[in-house]
């Protein structure tokens, strides 16, 4: 992956390889008391003024018309969302002079929620790209998962973790591209903290190389044997890896990304500096072409002499960005064209989020990878779909397409942005891992052990000897406690038909475009 351009070598026999890669009452009347009545007066009294406290701290005074309270209707996520607010989340700080002491973990932080949460059944549905969680986990349904399963998947992983009663073990095999392998542990010791004690003992490897590896045609048929499970940042069609959010959620230092909060506040403030019809009316990439022939064969769409297919493209200069200290690679300051293009690099890259929070049109060389949360994107609505094999014609037609149909791709543009900002906010970040985990830990037959090179780790053993970057990444995405909710209600798996019809939605919205195209082309011929 990258954003766009960071990168490891071309990829080997064994797996590995891979490439690194705004940002916004009740009104009384005296009552007359008899002697006969006056104690069962004081009851009522005493019951209605009890009401009325309690009613005055529920209602707000915005939802007053005329006189009358007027209680909100709550959707299931605003009813979640409320009961946050009226929680007081516990902050348990790090504790890195007890670290610093004893060269161990502290045991000052709770291990389970103090309760367990009442209202649960209110906490909000997940969204739908949790339903793939099951798809993917799907190759060890009816099999569960052995041991020799998980230690078959050791030949390309770079780390095995382990968790049991809530404390992680991590055994090292091989360091990662530069810090993914440090930054993905540090965003799941943060889940361990979000939600202490509710995760089952888990035992996975863990390959942070770009391509998957595990290839469905070599676990098919009568005779062959259950894949070993492999967590990894993408997958295509062809293979059976089980995605895992990728990194840069909790910061990628080196080429200076901050974590997922600051960062997605920053684009959604970028994007109020700029309207969509403020824009510059082209198609922008920037990113380094190096790394994919896709990527070289999109440089041929940049405006010449002689030709303008509507795409400005940036051949990115990773180390001479780096010797400037990363002034004009800003993701909050490149949301200034009305059109953004997505293409892969090596595999899928971390820059397809970004993109898409840009309320840009995002024109998206159709993909052969995919993460954790974009097979729920939807042609035309997020998205316009562009021809890999005929990307200048593809993205010329799109480009005249939204600057004549402006109001339908600005929709398009802020539709994509709002799936980021609302769908993609780390709380749901959290509950993607929480889930996928969980689901994983019920198909284990065996009770994970920690392993004999395996070393305790905990957010005070990462964050507490942390230097310059790291450790400002690292604190900006530290959870501060327990979460005062439970995870969002994971979704039901999708039925065949329901998963048919989904795919065939995609493929037909594709299809309509192509459509569109050919007739816009045979149009510029008369």
């Amino acid at each position: 992956m990258n954003i766009d351009g960071t990168r490891e070598s071309a990829p080997q026999g064994n797996g590995h390889g891979g490439h690194g890669g705004k940002t916004t009452d009740t009104i009384w009347r005296p009552f007359a008391i008899t002697s006969t009545r006056s104690s069962a007066v004081c009851v009522v009294s005493v019951l209605l003024l009890v009401g009325a406290l309690i009613s005055t701290q529920l209602l707000d005074s915005s939802n007053f018309v005329g006189g009358l309270a007027q209680m909100p209707l709550l959707s299931t996520k605003s009813k979640g969302e409320s009961l946050k607010k009226h929680r007081q989340q516990i902050e348990v700080p790090l504790d890195c002079s007890a670290h610093e002491l004893t060269k161990s973990c502290p045991r000052s932080y709770p291990t389970t929620t103090d309760e367990e949460d009442p209202d649960s059944n209110l906490n909000a549905t997940c969204p739908e790209y949790f339903r793939w969680i099951h798809e993917d986990l799907r190759p060890w349904a009816y099999t569960g998962i052995t041991l020799d399963m998980v230690e078959r998947a050791k030949a390309t992983a770079n780390f095995r973790l382990v968790v049991l009663n809530g404390t992680a073990y991590v055994e090292q095999y091989q360091k990662a591209f530069q810090t993914r392998d440090v930054f993905t542990l540090w965003g799941i010791l943060q889940l361990l903290r979000k939600y202490p004690g509710k995760l089952p003992d888990l035992d996975l490897m863990f390959d942070c190389v770009d391509w998957p590896v595990i290839k469905s045609i070599d676990y098919g048929g009568p005779n062959a044997t259950t894949p070993p499970p492999l967590f990894r940042y993408c997958k295509d069609n062809e293979t059976l890896d089980i995605v895992f959010p990728d990194w840069s959620f909790w910061g990628w230092p080196e080429i200076r990304v901050k974590s997922w909060v600051p960062l997605l506040n920053d684009l959604m403030e970028g994007n109020q500096r700029m309207g969509w019809d403020e824009r510059e009316p082209h198609a922008y990439w920037k990113g380094n072409p190096e790394v994919a022939e896709t990527r070289q064969d999109l440089l041929k769409c940049n405006v010449s002499d002689q030709q303008d297919w509507g795409a400005r493209v940036f051949a990115q200069d990773w180390k001479k960005e780096s010797k400037a200290g990363y002034k004009t690679s800003n993701l909050a300051d490149q949301c200034v064209h009305r059109f953004k293009i997505y293409v892969e690099g090596s595999a899928w890259s971390v820059s397809e989020k970004y993109i898409l929070a840009c309320d840009s049109v995002t024109l998206l060389v159709q993909p052969r990878y995919f993460d954790f949360f974009t097979r729920s994107l939807k042609p035309l609505q997020h998205y316009w779909p562009i021809k890999p094999n005929d990307k200048c014609r593809s993205i010329k037609h799109a480009v005249d397409w939204g600057n004549t149909h402006q109001q339908e791709a600005k929709a398009m543009g802020k539709a994509a942005s709002e799936f980021i900002k609302e769908d993609l906010k780390i709380d749901y970040v959290y509950d993607y891992m929480f889930h996928l985990l969980n689901e994983y830990g019920k198909l284990l037959r065996y009770k994970p052990t920690v392993p004999k090179n395996a070393v305790e780790l905990c957010s005070e053993s990462m964050a507490c000897p942390a230097k310059g970057l790291n450790k400002d990444y690292m604190m900006e995405s530290l959870v501060k406690g327990p979460s005062v909710t439970s995870p969002c209600t994971m979704p039901p798996p999708y039925d065949p038909a329901s998963l048919r019809n989904l795919l065939s939605e995609q493929e037909n919205s594709i299809k309509q475009v192509d459509e569109w195209e050919k007739k816009f082309w045979e149009n510029q011929k008369v």
